[in-house]
């Protein structure tokens, strides 16, 4: 029989963003030049207390795209500054993100990159 093993990620956060529907693709696109692997994103629906922004009244589209990375820690910094860049969120009403640490995570690695790894661990160890 076929030993399974859970290998478990224990530096690891996630971002979420909140954006403007049809930014998701240029924000995803940036963080995985700055180090992501990989996202997940999905349509949402905004409400608010408030329906416009500012003084000038600034309409606020209702439709959102929620985007979902998790990065080691190592990367966590310079993903979250090119997503906020690539998606203007230095702008009113562009979006919304933040980093969860995550406790652990699971996920296929490959065999390869898991001894390379724990090469790596014994290594450092000495």
């Amino acid at each position: 029989m076929n030993k399974r093993e859970i290998v478990v990620l224990t530096d690891v956060a996630l971002i979420t963003a909140v954006v403007q529907r049809g930014l998701a693709d240029t924000i995803v696109r940036a963080a995985q030049e700055a180090g992501a692997q990989g996202a997940n994103t999905h349509y949402a629906r905004g409400r608010g207390v408030r329906e416009r922004l500012g003084i000038l009244g600034l309409a606020i589209e209702a439709e959102k795209e929620v985007i979902n990375i998790v990065v080691s820690t190592d990367q966590l910094d310079q993903v979250f500054e090119k997503m906020y860049l690539a998606g203007q969120m230095d702008t009113p009403g562009m979006g919304f993100m933040w980093v969860t640490p995550l406790e652990k995570a699971a996920t296929f690695i490959p065999p390869e990159i898991v001894e390379r790894l724990n090469q790596n661990k014994s290594w450092h160890g000495l």
